[in-house]
Formats: structure tokens, sequence, C-alpha cells
């Protein structure tokens, strides 16, 4: 695999990665993975690697493309280059824009292809052979939970990009990683009052979900949610995370007595399966005396781009939105629409605020060694990154925060005006207990230095 250092401000794209055929190690020997400072990849001359590990090829590479801007913005910043972005609301005053702890910030890249053995291997190339002392990215579940049992392994702190399934902080939780994004219990929690009295009490809902742990966890977040309220489920259908043809998938949806149609998909997935469903006309149906509704529980803009007039009215939830007033989010919207010309995505708020809460991390712990990175984020409460509160909860290494419902906006004033915000779901409304079922089996296990 070709990797290797980039310079000041460049994106390095790593070479092919291979696929199912490689064998990946399990674990990983101290002699390979010990650096100087008693962990791994201890920082020397005067700088830092961080392996920024996205989807540039796959279903979800629009969301890695968005990320990887991110990313690159959250380097200047900390290197003391640009405006500054985030950096000037964080509530935590402990980055300076002189890097972490002295050391200049520097980034490899790898392609994750949205399949989790690419991923392993983009990751350990990026550990092994780049010095990379944080490993973050992703736009997919599995791909996270794979990056993140890699990252435990080798004694590098995982902090997760775009990932919704409930298992990345739940049964698979690490140790070594940390969420910033929400979950599929989250949007669920979010979604579920809104549902009830937008389309009522009494509906049959038909789900469509990508077959892989954030599809299975998504079906059962808003199932559970729904059946609670009244809702009955008539079916639920896995559809392949490579499908782009849904016609076959849809079809069955028409005779299946529903009036409501879950799309537990996303990216590329959502807008092919979305754009089905408006073709065999369900947005057009009467179905026992209701208007057919379609339900997209996690959304995204460039979804909504994607999806063009079809995500009109429709409702979903998402982390964050570049509509949002608050300080933060104004300075990052201002700073990111400056460079890149567009306003960020949810993926690129997620990743930029994965690596400020890093990097400030190190600076507080005074010291890059994942176990005093995972103390100074265990438990941590901050304001400024755009989500209002927010806390690194100890128990489970899942942030807690406002959740956004949001809806296809009918009348854009521009085409990145795509989606509104009904409602700021408070906290306190989405939050659990560490051992709810649904998030049961696993331990965090201790921290690993990797020497």
């Amino acid at each position: 695999m070709s990797n290797s250092k980039l310079t000041r401000r460049g994106l390095l794209k790593t070479g092919a990665v291979a696929g199912a055929g490689l064998a990946m190690p399990t674990l990983f020997t101290s002699n390979v993975w010990a650096g100087s400072g008693g962990y791994t990849n201890a920082p020397t001359g005067g700088k830092v690697i961080l392996g920024f590990n996205v989807p540039q090829s796959g279903p979800y590479a629009d969301e890695g493309g968005d990320e990887l801007r991110a990313y690159q913005l959250a380097v200047e910043h900390l290197n003391g280059e640009g405006d500054g972005g985030m950096l000037n609301k964080f509530s935590s005053k402990a980055l300076d824009g002189t890097g972490i702890l002295g050391n200049k910030v520097e980034f490899v890249t790898g392609d994750t292809q949205t399949k989790s053995d690419a991923a392993r291997a983009s990751a350990k190339s990026m550990i092994e052979k780049d010095g990379a002392v944080m490993i973050t990215g992703g736009s997919s579940s599995g791909v996270a939970i794979a990056v993140q049992g890699l990252c435990q392994e080798a004694g590098v702190i995982f902090m997760a990009g775009l990932t919704h399934s409930n298992d990345t902080t739940g049964k698979d939780k690490k140790a070594n990683g940390f969420r910033h994004f929400f979950n599929a219990y989250m949007s669920a929690a979010a979604l579920a009052p809104v549902l009830k009295d937008l389309y009522g009490a009494d509906r049959k809902a038909y789900h469509l979900t990508a077959d892989y742990t954030w599809g299975w966890t998504q079906e059962a977040s808003i199932k559970q949610a729904t059946e609670a309220m009244g809702w009955e489920t008539v079916n639920a259908v896995k559809t392949p995370l490579a499908t782009t043809d849904f016609s076959s998938y849809v079809a069955p949806v028409l005779n299946s007595g529903a009036d409501v149609l879950v799309l537990n998909h996303y990216g590329g997935n959502m807008v092919n399966s979305l754009t089905a469903a408006v073709q065999f006309g369900l947005r057009d149906k009467m179905v026992n005396g209701k208007k057919f509704e379609i339900v997209v529980p996690l959304y995204s803009r460039l979804m909504a781009k994607g999806a063009g007039e079809n995500v009109k009215g429709i409702l979903g939830s998402t982390n964050w939105h570049w509509s949002l007033t608050d300080d933060g989010s104004k300075a990052f919207v201002k700073s990111f629409g400056t460079k890149y010309g567009f306003p960020p995505s949810q993926a690129a708020h997620t990743v930029y605020c994965q690596t400020l809460l890093y990097a400030d991390a190190c600076q507080r712990a005074g010291s890059h060694n994942p176990c005093a990175v995972g103390e100074a984020l265990e438990g941590f409460t901050f304001d400024g990154l755009g989500n209002g509160a927010t806390e690194y909860r100890a128990a489970d290494h899942q942030c807690f925060k406002d959740v956004l419902v949001v809806r296809g906006k009918e009348n854009p004033e521009n085409e990145f005006d795509l989606l509104e915000v009904v409602q700021i779901t408070p906290r306190a409304q989405v939050e659990y207990a560490p051992d709810n079922p649904m998030f049961a089996g696993g331990e965090l296990g201790k921290c690993n230095p990797g020497a």
C-alpha cells in the first residue's frame, strides 16, 4: 500500500487498498507498536501526525469528501492558519493555534472504500508506516467499529467520525474509542413524538434497511419508539449496502397495507431508494384512509442535495445543520464557506469537532499518551462547537447533546437551503442509561497505550 508522509498543507491520497483477500492480524506486537515515551507513535521532530481515514470511493464518498475538507481546515486552525474557526468559540481555551503541545500538526489520509477490511488496512498502514498517533474518520458504522477495534489493539486513540449505529458505543465500545456523533437511539427518541403529532398514532410502517450494523440498530430503534406510540410494523426488509437499484425492494410496499415507508438508508443508498419510492408513486398514494408518508431517520444536506425534489416535506434527524445560529456554528460555516465556497455538511462538522476535541484533550492532559487523552475526554463537558452544552460520558465514550429533527424544505431559497429545522430536541429527551438493553453487551475495557 502506498502511503507516505505529506507536506505541510497538502492532502495525500493512498493507493488502492486490498479487499476481502487481505489477511488482517488481530494482535499487534509491542516491538512494532511501542514508541518513545511509553506509548505508540509518540511525536518526534516537532511534529505530530494524525490519520484521516474516510470513504473516498463507495456509496458514502460524498460524505468522505466533505470530511477531508473539514479535516484540512481543522489542521490549519490548529497550526494557527486561517481565521481560527471554532477555536475562538470553544469553551475550552487550551488550544492556542501553535499545533498540539508545541508540535506542528501533519496528516495522512486513507480510503476506507466503505469497506471494513479496506478501512482496517488503511488505518494499520497510517499507524505502522506513517506514525499516526490518532486515527479518525469514516462514514459507516461497520467501518468505524472495525477501525475502533484495530486502534484499541494498536494503542492509539480513535475519534470516530460519522457513525450512527448504537453498537459503536454499545456492545462494540472500546476504551480507546470516542464518538461525538449521535446514534440511532437518539434519532428515534427525537423523531417519534414528531411523527406521532404529524402523522397520528395509528400507522402501519414498512422498513427498508441497510444490511449492516447501522441499519440493524436504526431499524430496531425506530421500531421500538414508534410501536410504543401505537404504530404497527408491517414488514422489515434488509437491503445489501452495494444496492443501487431499489425497485425490487420498493415494489412490494405498494400492496403491503403499509401507509409509511421508513428508509433506514444513508448516503447514495438513501438517494436511490427514495428516488425509487417516488417513481413508484408512493408519495401520491392514499392508504388506509391516510396520505402515504416516507421517513428518513438519518438525514444530511449532501443526501438532500442528491435526492433533489424528492426530499421535500420528508422528516428525519441530523446531528447538526449549517443554518444554526449559535456563535460556534456561525464561525464554522463562515470559515468553511470562505475556504470552499459552500456550507459544510454534518459529516464535516462532526470530524472538525473530533479533531479539535482530540487536540484539546492532549493539551489539557499534557501528553499524546492515549490513556492520558482518554482520561481528559471522559466526563468532559464543553460548549461552543455547535451542539450546545455537550458531555463525553465516561461510561461509554458517547457524547450527549441536543438532536435536530429536520424536514426537506418545500421552497428552498438556494441550492444549499434544502433542510429546515423542525425541532431542537433537548438532550434530556434522547439520553439513556448506560445499561439500556439496546446498548447491552461488551465492555469498555482498559485503555491500551500500545507500549
